[in-house]
């Protein structure tokens, strides 16, 4: 080879080394790329809290809480401070029990960390869930008290404050009115005084006081029906073609049924959920058993494939094969609820062996299930077209307490263009809730409940 050739070679052996070079970096700088972060949304509840950061892959993270309790701090790595994060700020609402205040800031060269301010002392639990749905991969936070409060001793307390505030009603609009009469009417001119917003404490719930005999007396003739409005939170369930959200629907039906079924003597409700947020599938039965309800009622909005599909259902339990096909496709449709919302894995595992021993003491609940799923469907054909005229069997992981009756309602096709535009109607939904009322109530006048200890 000439010396010219020789250098020519040299040449190209230096430039595809300097190419090498650069190609490895640019993949070096790919590899190492920070994590999309698509969304922040926080769920708060009574119950508890969901922090949920949504992500394109995968996010390492981390969370500590200080020594007195007052700060949790969430360490992401691979993160970038996009916009999603800065903005977390303002997604504390005023009424979360649990967040005071949240922000971002750049902790290391690529992570960020979440300063969450508390306003009580919290149990966090970390959940790394994988895409589902029209999710990505999101990291779960839930923020749960230390110590939960008593539902059933709640529910009795919350009726009597109810009742103590009607009794007061004619005296504080009486007293308002004299007050105002006696009160000279303020100048155009007096500004108006806003009080200062009072610093942020952390508190720590008080216990509530054990029972007394009384209340334990009058627990025990309470009627207790438990209201499941159906998903929530991360979950949406379906979605109609106008966008209406079965989460969203079912809600305001469920609301509405209580306060007509609380203005019943010797009756209480208690909800599953009574706001935007997800319960776990396990935890719904739960939270009934644990007041020992009488009955259980999941309330939900039905979606097919075809939007001709129309008419309300009724189910109750089946322990073997569905009662038709499109029942056991339901069944597995509700019962993928949890895969949506996120839960534990493990946890929600244990549960299902728990219910798979209680099944065998289910014959029972399924016929007074079915009986009270016959006086619902019967009101729920008054008011509009039926998808089945019986009531339909499944294998529903919500319906599986084995001591309460329980039944899953769907109120309508929301995947219908035309029951869609019913279910946002008031006046639709006030006739579903005078249904679902009155099936209730006959069922009890023909199946009163069984005296019982509730354990208070």
């Amino acid at each position: 080879m000439t010396g010219s050739g020789a250098t020519a070679h040299a040449r190209r052996r230096a430039l595809r080394a300097a190419g090498t070079l650069v190609f490895g970096w640019g993949a070096l700088r790919v590899a190492h790329a920070a994590a999309s972060i698509v969304g922040v949304r926080l769920w708060p509840a009574a119950d508890y809290t969901r922090i949920t950061i949504e992500s394109e892959r995968p996010i390492a993270a981390r969370h500590r809480l200080d020594a007195d309790g007052r700060l949790l701090e969430i360490d992401l790595d691979d993160v970038d401070l996009v916009a999603p994060l800065r903005e977390i700020a303002g997604k504390v609402r005023a009424d979360d029990p649990f967040v005071a205040a949240a922000r971002a800031e750049v902790a290391a060269a690529r992570g960020v960390r979440l300063r969450v301010d508390l306003k009580q002392p919290v149990r966090p639990q970390q959940l790394a869930l994988e895409p589902v749905a029209a999710y990505r991969h999101r990291l779960v936070f839930d923020l749960h008290p230390l110590e939960p409060p008593d539902p059933l001793l709640t529910l009795l307390r919350d009726l009597e404050a109810a009742e103590q505030r009607a009794a007061r009603t004619v005296d504080d609009v009486l007293g308002e009115w004299i007050a105002r009469l006696e009160q000279p009417a303020p100048a155009a001119s007096d500004p108006v005084a806003v009080p200062p917003r009072p610093a942020v404490a952390l508190q720590t719930p008080a216990p509530s006081p054990p029972p007394t005999a009384a209340e334990r007396r009058r627990v025990d003739r309470l009627v207790i029906v438990a209201l499941d409005p159906g998903h929530g939170g991360e979950d949406p369930g379906a979605i109609g073609p106008g966008g209406l959200r079965e989460k969203d629907v079912v809600l305001a039906i469920a609301l509405q049924l209580r306060d007509r079924l609380n203005a019943v003597s010797g009756m209480r409700v208690m909800m599953t959920r009574d706001a935007d947020f997800f319960v776990p599938l396990r935890e719904r039965v739960a939270k009934a058993r644990r007041v020992q309800a009488d009955l259980f009622v999941s309330i939900h909005a039905d979606a097919a494939y075809r939007p001709e599909a129309r008419g309300a259902s009724v189910y109750a339990l089946s322990t073997g094969a569905a009662s038709s096909t499109t029942a056991r496709l339901m069944a597995d449709k509700e019962n993928a609820a949890d895969l949506v919302g996120g839960v534990d894995v493990p946890a929600a595992r244990d549960a299902q062996v728990l219910r798979a021993m209680l099944d065998m003491s289910t014959a029972a609940q399924i016929k007074d299930s079915l009986a009270l799923g016959r006086e619902v469907l019967d009101r729920m054909g008054r008011v509009g077209r039926l998808h089945k005229r019986g009531v339909e069997q499944a294998g529903f992981a919500v319906l599986k307490a084995p001591d309460i009756p329980s039944i899953l309602v769907e109120t309508a096709f929301i995947s219908n263009p035309e029951e869609e535009a019913r279910l946002r109607d008031p006046e639709y939904r006030r006739q579903i809730v005078d249904a679902l009322a009155t099936g209730i109530r006959r069922y009890f006048a023909r199946n009163p409940p069984l005296a019982r200890q509730r354990p208070i």
